[in-house]
């Protein structure tokens, strides 16, 4: 029973903080949403929110990255696994009627304390997400220098489109974006490695 509640506050706060941000949050909302007693929260999280507020996070990092890790190792090439990743994210956002976010956006946006374990928290994910577009790049033989811009590109237009079908309420700009996105890097592969269609 436990664990069943901890991680019913975990999934519930961080489905509310990548929906809301990082002050959108009030603690009583979590409990309610958890269906967890107001003890539970010093019971399970012993820092109080702040603690259970990194976990979310943490736990939607981990999430993240295991499907894009998932789209990457899964495709033919990293532009078919961009593009597929980008599709997973505007079917989550759809299926979540437009409240889905990225685990750590809305967190950086609201400006965690400076050099707390959540700003360096967030930090990280945003440098392991690149990290892993980038090296994808590289194993399918693209030039560094192209592959860390591009890195750079995929992340910045994933955040951005997201943020853009969000307030339309609609997932074109992530479609569109991951087809864009898809297009640059397959060009910036070599020919046996850049199939994309």
């Amino acid at each position: 029973m436990r664990t069943d509640t901890r991680m019913r506050m975990i999934e519930t706060t961080a489905r509310l903080v990548q929906a809301r941000g990082l002050h959108g949050v009030s603690l009583s909302e979590i409990l309610r949403e958890s269906d967890a007693p107001r003890g539970s929260l010093y019971f399970h999280f012993p820092g109080g929110k702040s603690e259970l507020i990194l976990e979310a996070v943490r736990s939607g990092i981990e999430e993240a990255s295991e499907a894009l890790r998932a789209c990457l190792d899964g495709a033919d090439n990293p532009a078919e696994g961009v593009r597929d990743f980008f599709r997973i994210v505007a079917r989550e956002l759809v299926d979540s009627d437009y409240v889905f976010g990225c685990p750590v956006a809305g967190v950086v946006l609201d400006r965690p304390e400076i050099g707390s374990e959540l700003e360096r928290t967030c930090q990280a994910a945003l440098d392991q997400w690149g990290r892993m577009y980038r090296e994808a790049f590289l194993a399918a033989g693209m030039a560094p220098d192209r592959a860390e811009r591009l890195a750079m590109t995929v992340l910045a237009g994933l955040e951005g489109a997201l943020m853009m079908a969000r307030s339309e309420q609609r997932p074109t700009a992530i479609e569109g974006v991951g087809e864009e996105v898809s297009r640059l890097i397959a060009d910036a592969l070599p020919p046996r490695n850049a199939g994309v269609s």
